[in-house]
């Protein structure tokens, strides 16, 4: 049996699919800040938070990591719903990916945490530094430095999962597609191109977070560590 390929519909689609690749980028960036401050907040509080608050974000990293996003998704937008607290699609799919993230996030920071040297440690507490400083000053500086490769990964995945958020009618790229495929009956064609298309945002957004390295971590450019 053989099968003709036809992308002649593509050109009648071009809005369509543009404003999927828009949602998903601005779902990916709108996610990618408060989930690292969430997820750094959360490192900090497991090593330096005391027991209760340790416990606390223990749990919450347990807890997003070891359920599925599809259903975290779902609590958010229809659960909520039940308690009078409605939310719209793209809402409730960037808090929804900034809580998944952020866990996945503190267990990347607090790796990068615990590899800094605890001499540097005891210097900051010789030059009297308050925690405040010798976390922004000290810690979180070489942290994000020494963990940035991990992270740039976390946000590429993070901004393919933005996929699942049409299951919430949150018209991106790929729902874009599920709409485009019920029109022309062409899904091999339609989920061909959205794949191009996914290739070439991951692309883009890897480059995007290592011109940021380049330009953030001047001892890796001199030292030619890879990012």
């Amino acid at each position: 049996m053989s099968y003709e390929f036809d992308f002649s519909f593509l050109p009648g689609y071009r809005a369509e699919l543009a404003h999927g690749a828009w949602l998903t980028i601005k779902m990916t960036v709108l996610s990618v800040v408060p989930g690292f401050a969430l997820g750094t907040a959360v490192a900090v509080a497991r090593l330096r938070g005391g027991w209760w608050l340790g416990r606390i974000a223990t749990i919450y990293v347990e807890a997003i990591r070891n359920t599925p996003l599809i259903i975290q998704v779902f609590w958010l937008f229809f659960g909520l719903a039940t308690l009078h607290i409605h939310t719209g699609p793209l809402l409730a799919a960037i808090i929804a990916l900034s809580i998944n993230v952020g866990a996945y996030t503190a267990e990347i920071m607090r790796a990068g945490f615990e590899s800094i040297p605890a001499g540097q440690l005891e210097a900051s507490d010789c030059l009297a530094l308050t925690p405040a400083q010798r976390l922004f000053s000290i810690e979180l500086p070489q942290a994000v430095e020494r963990v940035y490769p991990a992270l740039v990964s976390q946000f590429v995945l993070m901004m393919l999962a933005t996929s699942i958020m049409s299951q919430i009618s949150a018209e991106e790229l790929t729902g874009a597609a599920y709409m485009i495929q019920s029109f022309t009956f062409r899904g091999f064609e339609v989920y061909l191109v959205i794949a191009v298309i996914y290739l070439a945002l991951t692309l883009a957004l890897r480059a995007v977070l290592l011109t940021v390295a380049r330009l953030s971590f001047p001892r890796r450019r001199r030292l030619g560590t890879p990012l």
